[in-house]
């Protein structure tokens, strides 16, 4: 199969997950979009000929200041694997397992070969898990496209939390620290302070003051 050497992917990392709590203490608040919103920062991706499809589930990627590229995982280049693949997008598609570190937006552009010989490259996004720890995807780790129980967050100011992580390493002071998660808030337990969404089958974060 020739190399497809021009495909191209937009990358989104995932550095903070991005939530609105549904109240503050003791209160009642409007529900927020669901936690783990992408961080805007964003660089490109581009295909090295390795497998059947660009950045296939268990294929590699390298990291560079404004490129990821696809290379074998034995390479000592390769810095984080694909544990799930989708097409269309990531609002719209199912979402990354829960511990994944950042997500890769994959979008069409200018290519010199594809993989079928149709003329396209299907967009996508690629769920990428670092080889190597640290691992902001972990409950607690201050990143990763989902907010999980275990996870730490901040108040913005403005009505929101971010995480952060729960050791104090991030740029932000812990605040809260999601404890549990249930499919209503009167399940949460009576020492909630905040309610976060969570998605999934259960929904309501609950959080405590840390």
């Amino acid at each position: 199969m020739a190399a497809r050497a021009g495909v191209a992917a937009l990358v989104a990392t995932a550095v903070l997950s991005g939530c609105r709590p549904w109240s503050g203490t003791g209160g009642s608040g409007a529900g927020g979009p669901e936690g783990g919103a992408p961080a805007s920062a964003a660089s490109s991706a581009r295909s090295s000929g390795f497998g059947a499809v660009f950045l296939g589930v268990d294929e590699c990627s390298s990291f560079g200041a404004t490129r990821f590229t696809e290379v074998p995982c034995t390479s000592e280049r390769a810095a984080a694997r694909v544990v799930a693949r989708y097409e269309g997008m990531v609002s719209e598609g199912p979402a990354c397992p829960a511990t994944t570190d950042f997500v890769l937006h994959i979008s069409e552009a200018r290519q010199d070969y594809d993989e079928d010989g149709d003329g396209t490259v299907p967009q996508g996004y690629a769920c990428m898990r670092k080889l190597t720890p640290p691992h902001p995807g972990d409950p607690g780790g201050g990143g990763g496209p989902r907010t999980l129980v275990g996870d730490c967050v901040y108040s913005t100011g403005e009505g929101e939390v971010r995480e952060t992580s729960c050791d104090g390493t991030g740029e932000n002071e812990p605040e809260y620290e999601v404890t549990s998660a249930v499919r209503e808030r009167g399940e949460c337990p009576a020492s909630t302070a905040l309610y976060v969404q969570l998605g999934g089958d259960d929904p309501v974060g609950c959080a405590r003051p840390v």
